[in-house]
């Protein structure tokens, strides 16, 4: 059901994967973009497609999706699925989640917050810039490798409890029809 769900979204919003590998501006990746699982749905690629995908999503640099996709050519995961969790750090989402990684980047360092943070101003911003960076990298960091971490062990048990799910569903329904062939049987000899 997910796979045929996320299939679905795929083939309506990304090109073919044949269109993509022939574009003249990728020629200088060679045969590297012709690797199945970087286009397949599978449980190794969809969860190293998030693990990627959500570690570069906390990256501060415009580029974001350029280093989902070679992440994802690196480590042989489902590049288009890299490339759309990129956005969960969109222009709508990208204040409140970096605000929080540069809190947990305070936690991390013992850092306490600056007196200054309770007046916003252009002014301010830029003056307290030396003492933010540093808090701000090391919690898009931390939110990055636990996010990509969830995300992988995420993808991996959801896919096995969505197997046995299915593989149950299968047993309950072969022994449903064991059962009324047993009861057809027993009607025909009575």
């Amino acid at each position: 059901m997910p796979k045929k769900l996320i299939q679905k979204l795929i083939d309506k919003f990304i090109p073919d994967p044949e269109v993509i590998k022939q574009h003249k501006s990728l020629q200088f990746l060679g045969d590297k973009l012709h690797e199945p699982n970087l286009w397949h749905l599978n449980r190794r690629s969809i969860a190293l497609a998030f693990a990627v995908g959500l570690f570069c999503a906390w990256i501060p640099a415009p580029a974001q999706m350029v280093f989902a996709a070679m992440g994802a050519i690196y480590y042989r995961a489902n590049i288009p699925i890299s490339v759309a969790l990129v956005w969960i750090t969109n222009p709508i989402t990208m204040p409140p989640l970096y605000y929080f990684a540069y809190e947990v980047g305070l936690s991390f360092l013992n850092q306490p917050t600056s007196a200054d943070e309770s007046e916003f101003s252009l002014s301010n911003i830029f003056s307290s810039l030396g003492d933010v960076w540093q808090p701000f990298l090391v919690g898009c960091l931390i939110m990055g490798i636990v996010s990509s971490t969830a995300g992988y062990f995420g993808i991996h048990y959801y896919w096995q409890y969505h197997v046995n799910k299915k593989w149950a569903e299968r047993k309950e329904k072969r022994l449903t029809a064991q059962e009324s062939q047993i009861e057809d049987i027993k009607n025909e000899l009575d």
